[in-house]
């Protein structure tokens, strides 16, 4: 996970040192297709996974369940902030 993350700063740091090559400018979109490209085969991996095609339901739901409570923690916590810190207060 380190190893991923690093590469991927490395690349953030080399393209902002580099961003003035006009070649850089320039992929933009094929890379785009490319990523695009990369998720359709993930894809066909996991469809070609039994084990996770048949625990689709399951799996599913768990991960509906983790998105829809980090969602909800996120704007608990947005209006949280919003009323400690940005919400006028009525000195009545």
């Amino acid at each position: 996970m380190f190893t991923v993350i690093g590469i991927m700063f490395a690349g953030i740091a080399a393209g902002y040192l580099l961003r003035k090559i006009e070649l850089l400018q320039k992929i933009g979109k094929p890379i785009s297709y490319t990523i695009l490209l990369l998720l359709f085969l993930l894809g066909i991996s996991v469809g070609a996974n039994k084990e996770i095609v048949d625990n689709l339901a399951t799996l599913g739901g768990q991960a509906f369940l983790i998105a829809l409570a980090g969602t909800a923690g996120s704007v608990l916590a947005g209006w949280g902030v919003y009323h400690l810190f940005f919400k006028e207060r009525s000195h009545g």
